[in-house]
């Protein structure tokens, strides 16, 4: 089974209150990506990655790809891990005006309807449409009619685009800050009527450019359910069970959750139940990759290499010589400062990992590292690797002690979806529609109003 057909079914099952998650991997760091490989397989399920429309566009975003080059990538090492490229699903995250916000809208707007094109031609098929940044002239904040128009307008171009397969989308844009909250900023949750509100105009958006096939793939909204991380704390998920409730409604959907990097395995598994089916994940994976990397960097200690990596040092260096990716996140004095480099939520430094120094100060710290970790340092410094090599599941192997140290947090989310509902039954909508699978690639079932 395709990724696409796995992704509808599971879906499906979701709004039937039987579990099933999406776990969308925000990250383009080659080694989050090899462990997603890894427990996807482990778990038989497809495996979503997704870039943002800041880090991937068609000049090359900030890591310096195009959306093919994305593309590129990632099979390439789907292919080195052995992983089926069909059950492979790219997703395209907040694609918009975003990086075009300081252009008059329909300027802005020309370039991002070039980006979804890219986008959809280099085989993306989760497109998250996104026009809420407000552009030069403007007043913010910008109204749903017109947000949903221009939403509409790029659904129009990416349908022209595809070439076979049409793509799933996503809309919606009531999404927690990027990279994480600032100060004291106040959580707005989304509610039933804001959902009702918004799928209506989106609806009719679409409805008026005749796209009403694209809308039956239209298969999550992306709402706030109020989690968050900053600098040292985390918002943890609430139960709301009118907004839960309400998805029900609106046949073949399900919410999409952005931002739910380090919630506990109880808080995922309660957003699974309430119908919170995509799941967001970005910055918990490369800072559960800088955590393996310092403490293999600990167990390089112990062994007195003759030329050490330095990792940290280094990290340290490039990230205070180019403040761009954090200067306005991280404030304080200056030990607060160099405390939040190396440990904040908010993870500034996954930017940083792949620039040349950082990425030379890793490959040594795995060769001073050798052809195996002695168990003795795996034992101190990464306990839960330690207990998988004497198991035999496991190579002692530094590169591979990294992945699977990123793979832990991504466990979190993929059991969290093969939980079930206790009661074993599905919950009724408010008007009485039940829960029953998705359309988006079915020819009967459910047809969205």
């Amino acid at each position: 089974m395709g990724a696409v057909a796995e992704f509808s079914k599971l879906l499906g099952g979701n709004r039937a209150g039987e579990g099933g998650v999406a776990m969308s991997v925000c990250s383009a760091h080659p080694l989050v990506l090899r462990a997603m490989f890894r427990a996807a397989r482990l778990h038989e399920t497809f495996a979503l990655v997704e870039s943002t429309s800041n880090q991937v566009d068609q000049y090359g975003g900030y890591t310096g790809m195009r959306p093919k080059d994305f593309a590129r990538l990632v099979h390439e090492l789907a292919a080195e891990e052995g992983f089926p490229r069909e059950r492979v699903l790219l997703g395209g995250d907040h694609l918009g005006p975003n990086s075009w916000r300081d252009r008059p809208a329909r300027e802005a707007m020309a370039e991002a309807c070039d980006l979804v094109e890219a986008y959809v031609r280099a085989g993306f098929k989760k497109i998250h449409l996104d026009a809420s940044f407000v552009c030069a002239g403007e007043e913010g904040p910008l109204g749903d009619e017109v947000v949903s128009e221009r939403c509409a307008e790029m659904a129009a171009v990416a349908e022209r685009a595809c070439g076979g397969e049409p793509p799933l989308y996503v809309v919606g844009t009531e999404v927690p800050t990027p990279g994480g909250t600032v100060g004291g900023e106040e959580l707005r949750i989304t509610t039933a009527e804001d959902v009702d509100r918004t799928l209506a105009t989106f609806r009719e958006a679409f409805r008026r450019r005749g796209l009403e096939g694209a809308w039956e793939r239209v298969v999550a909204l992306v709402v706030q359910p109020g989690v968050e991380f900053g600098d040292g704390s985390v918002h943890d998920f609430r139960p709301v069970p009118d907004l839960a409730r309400r998805i029900l409604a609106h046949p073949g959907m399900v919410y999409e959750a952005h931002s739910t990097d380090y919630q506990t395995a109880q808080s995922l598994c309660r957003m699974v139940k309430d119908h919170f089916f995509i799941l967001k994940v970005g910055p918990w994976l490369t800072f559960a990759l800088r955590e393996a990397l310092f403490l293999l960097e600990l167990a390089e200690g112990e062994l007195l290499p003759a030329h050490p990596s330095r990792l940290r040092e280094t990290l340290a260096r490039v990230m205070r010589e180019d403040t761009r990716y954090w200067g306005r996140y991280y404030t304080g004095s200056s030990d607060e400062v160099a405390f939040k480099l190396a440990f904040s939520y908010s993870d500034r430094s996954r930017y940083y990992l792949g620039r040349e120094p950082v990425a030379a100060a890793v490959e040594r710290l795995f060769s001073n590292l050798g052809p195996r970790v002695p168990d003795v340092l795996l034992s101190q410094y990464l306990p839960l690797q330690y207990r998988r090599v004497r198991a035999g599941e496991l190579r002692p192997v530094a590169r591979d002690l990294a992945v699977d140290r990123v793979r832990d947090v991504m466990e979190l989310y993929l059991e969290a979806g093969a939980a079930r509902n206790p009661s074993g039954t599905a919950e009724v909508a408010p008007e009485g529609v039940p829960r029953g699978p998705s359309p988006a690639l079915q020819t009967q079932g459910e047809a969205k109003p």
